[in-house]
């Protein structure tokens, strides 16, 4: 099904093998066997992109995608994996009849691309992880656990001031409430059951040891007051994925693709360059 708008990308939605379907934003520029592929933070969607999208789309295929349990993908009864994710983005590329993708994601997002990466390295020609990680570390199931609970028992709502300081710098909020308003909008327009299913396969996310095993041109960015996920886990990332950058954002915090646009396409250029030479 597929949704088509005037001078701009096209909305539809792809079946995978057990019968969900996942929802997407493609910007298609001209037939190839490559394009670049999207992924939001939990509990956002396809719109997280919208500052960065475009201009990408300008030299090459771009799919943003609604992470199954998110935006107008399907919301199934769990139990969800980062692993099932990943099956999910492979189906739209393939769906799309594209060969291989740059495919890059911002805190969940990034964790789907990562094991991505791993699991398919054949389709994948560059990686970007942004403000993300490998491993959420030991205490991570109980601690993803305790969050789904209060989404539960309390309603998405209370935890609004907590993810928008974990979200944005404090400047940046005050300088773009609108943005600011429009990501908690989406945050709130979540299905509680889903979103605990996302948090547990957050919790049980650890590709701590694997992310060795990229071998793609690899761009790693995170923002220097990142707490959610701080910078010494993109750093785990890049000593561990041979021939990867690292970049470091100043005064930025999670959601850099927000925050600081520009660097986060000048990183996707980048990968799109590397991945050509390659």
């Amino acid at each position: 099904m597929v949704v088509k708008q005037d001078a701009g990308p096209e909305y539809g939605k792809v079946a995978v093998e057990d019968g969900a379907f996942i929802h997407y934003q493609h910007y298609k520029r001209a037939p190839g066997d490559t394009c670049v592929v999207l992924l939001h933070s939990l509990a956002m969607n396809h719109e997280f992109w919208h500052l960065v999208a475009p201009a990408i789309a300008r030299k090459t295929p771009v799919v943003c995608v609604d992470v199954r349990g998110h935006g107008l993908s399907s919301k199934p009864r769990g139990p969800y994996s980062i692993a099932l994710f990943a099956r999910d983005v492979r189906a739209v590329i393939q769906d799309f009849g594209y060969r291989r993708a740059v495919v890059g994601g911002a805190s969940m997002g990034g964790c789907i691309s990562l094991q991505f990466a791993v699991d398919y390295p054949e389709m994948t020609a560059a990686l970007a992880l942004i403000d993300t990680t490998s491993w959420y570390g030991p205490t991570a199931p109980e601690d993803w656990e305790k969050r789904a609970d209060k989404a539960a028992s309390e309603g998405l709502a209370s935890m609004v001031g907590f993810q928008t300081t974990r979200w944005f710098s404090d400047r940046f909020r005050s300088d773009h409430p609108d943005l600011v308003q429009r990501c908690v909008d989406i945050f709130l327009a979540n299905d509680v059951d889903a979103y605990r299913e996302t948090c547990r396969a957050m919790g049980s996310f650890n590709m701590h040891e694997q992310a060795s095993m990229v071998t793609a041109p690899t761009a790693i960015i995170v923002g220097a007051e990142d707490y959610a996920a701080p910078v010494e886990m993109s750093q785990h990332m890049h000593d561990a994925i041979g021939g990867s950058t690292l970049t470091v954002i100043p005064a930025a915090r999670h959601l850099t693709p927000l925050e600081t646009p520009a660097i986060i396409i000048d990183a996707l250029e980048g990968l799109l360059d590397r991945a050509s030479a390659g």
